[in-house]
């Protein structure tokens, strides 16, 4: 166990737009006009970072530039250090790229605008990396001369695939490869619960002996519930079951614009009535909850609800990265203009859905490298198919958000509706969630760039009560997916809360291993004393009508 302060600092990256609300192509253009309008003001600046590139181009020509790092996953070929035309490449194209960088970050945009215009100035470098090219792409020459060319005509065939099919993005798994209910989402358990919006999902005990009060995982809206229950080694569900908890699984339905009309108290009033069931089913007069993204939101409206109605559901909570708020610290906000809010209400209000591959575009722009030119690269370059990866999978299964619960997200995002006191009506309550005390386990991804750690640890600071707050070395889905036995993995644990989310880190220490094995010992202490685990699922009233993972997982 070593202290934060002692290791290397969190890595910083550049966030992007919010996937509630997206970007729009005049947001482009109103930032390219902005590095424009900056150029003709500042001509001093032009000229410095002119003459920089100029020195540095020079030095790449000379053999005096220094040789480029090997940490960007896209030069990892040897060829880019031991070749001199692509080393020179490299070091041009690097040249280049930092003196982009400089003229934005030295010019005096205010910080939002400059906040964008990086963003911008990112995906345009991002874009024009040699290795998106056939000639600049040591691998994808040596495949070509390998194959005599017929890597090029499988990626022909890819692209042609993808335009048809895929609106044009490259394809990032082999779909074929995974089936909902067999390598995937396939541990047993059965429906024991459904109504319109949810089914409610029992898993089968693994273990003689089980604690008392169950478990309720809320699932994201805004994707398929089999995240928590991938594949058999990486199950959140199947962890848990073999700790001695009992535990449900919430699988929401996806709407289509028939359910337009669907909101927060639709979602909340649909968790109600499955906690009830749990309550018959278990004998237990309460749940513990855990939720993640847009799910733990909506959790936490419900808590809100809670609190304000008295009405006593939920024991111990844990919310996994989720943000309540765009603050005035978070680049969640970037491209959160009123106009780009409101055209984003427009578009879900006038289909009736904010679509899932809608959804799944802004994800895949926020990591571009990663989740665009990557799969170019593999695709048409090399000619490769897809490859198979679960989690990929999982990502591309997209679901629909109603326009009612979208217009309510926006609002609860922009607004700061749930961390401010009594400015959101649940189910006829006003809430606050600093009523709210039961006891919290709240996580975060350290390089996570849908939900930023340190906005979460801020949203956290709503809550009354006490709040156990860990922040996982990985990012969104990687913190959620973390079971034990990566040997890279680890998290930081501070018991000492603070107002700052950076004094926290430099007093936290940091562990090895999965969060999930820490979590796990908080949540049983929090889970009641054990008993023989039940024979058989559902109750009398509530009997098993189907097997897991349901129906609604496989709607279209």
């Amino acid at each position: 166990m070593t202290s934060a302060a002692n290791m290397e600092a969190p890595t910083d990256f550049l966030a992007g737009p919010n996937p509630f609300v997206g970007i729009r192509p005049e947001d482009f253009i109103t930032a390219a006009q902005q590095i424009g309008a900056q150029c003709v003001q500042e001509p001093v600046l032009v000229l410095e970072q002119q003459a920089r590139l100029t020195h540095d181009l020079v030095s790449v020509l000379d053999g005096s530039a220094p040789m480029p790092s090997a940490r960007d996953r896209r030069f990892g070929d040897d060829a880019w250090r031991e070749n001199p035309l692509f080393r020179m490449s490299l070091q041009g194209y690097q040249a280049w790229r930092d003196a982009l960088e400089g003229t934005v970050r030295r010019s005096v945009m205010d910080p939002r605008s400059k906040h964008r215009a990086q963003y911008f100035m990112s995906l345009l470098a991002d874009a024009l990396a040699p290795t998106n090219t056939l000639a600049g792409n040591p691998a994808a020459l040596r495949k070509t001369f390998e194959s005599c060319g017929m890597n090029l005509v499988s990626g022909l065939f890819n692209l042609a695939s993808d335009v048809l099919t895929n609106g044009g993005m490259p394809t990032q798994v082999d779909k074929g490869a995974f089936s909902v209910g067999g390598n995937l989402a396939a541990t047993p358990g059965s429906v024991v619960f459904r109504n319109e919006v949810l089914e409610l999902i029992q898993y089968a005990p693994t273990t003689a002996k089980v604690h008392a009060r169950p478990q309720l995982i809320v699932p994201p809206q805004v994707n398929k519930f089999y995240v928590f229950d991938l594949a058999p080694g990486k199950s959140m569900v199947e962890y848990m079951l073999g700790q001695g908890l009992q535990v449900f699984i919430v699988s929401w339905r996806n709407p289509t614009a028939a359910q337009r009309d669907w909101n927060l108290d639709t979602y909340v009033g649909a968790l109600v009535e499955a906690i009830h069931a749990i309550r018959d089913i278990t004998g237990s007069a309460d749940v513990n909850l855990h939720g993640a993204c847009s799910g733990a939101m909506t959790m936490a409206a419900l808590l809100g609800y809670c609190a304000a109605s008295g009405e006593k559901l939920v024991h111990a909570v844990t919310l996994m990265v989720a943000v309540f708020g765009l603050d005035a610290e978070s680049q969640l906000g970037l491209f959160s203009t009123p106009e780009a809010v409101t055209a984003a209400r427009h578009g879900s209000a006038t289909r009736g859905v904010l679509d899932g591959e809608t959804l799944g575009r802004v994800f895949a722009w926020l990591r571009p490298n990663d989740l665009v030119w990557n799969y170019w690269v593999n695709n048409y370059l090399l000619g490769n198919a897809p490859p198979a990866f679960d989690v990929l999978y999982w990502n591309n299964d997209t679901t629909r958000l109603p326009a009612g619960l979208h217009g309510q997200f926006l609002d609860m995002l922009t607004l700061n509706q749930l961390a401010t006191p009594g400015a959101l009506q649940v189910l006829g309550h006003a809430i606050s969630l600093s009523d709210v005390t039961c006891d919290k386990y709240v996580l975060a991804g350290m390089t996570d760039h849908i939900t930023p750690w340190k906005a979460v640890y801020r949203s956290a600071q709503a809550f009354g009560g006490r709040t156990e707050f860990v922040l996982s070395s990985s990012g969104h889905v990687q913190s959620l997916v973390n079971p034990p036995g990566n040997a890279k993995a680890r998290y930081f644990r501070n018991g000492t809360p603070d107002a700052v989310p950076e004094t926290w880190l430099e007093g936290a220490t940091a562990e090895q291993g999965s969060w999930w094995e820490h979590w796990t010992q908080w949540l049983k202490k929090r889970s009641g004393p054990k008993r023989n685990a039940p024979a058989a699922p559902g109750s009398l009233r509530f009997a098993p009508c189907g097997e897991a993972p349901g129906r609604y997982v496989s709607e279209a």
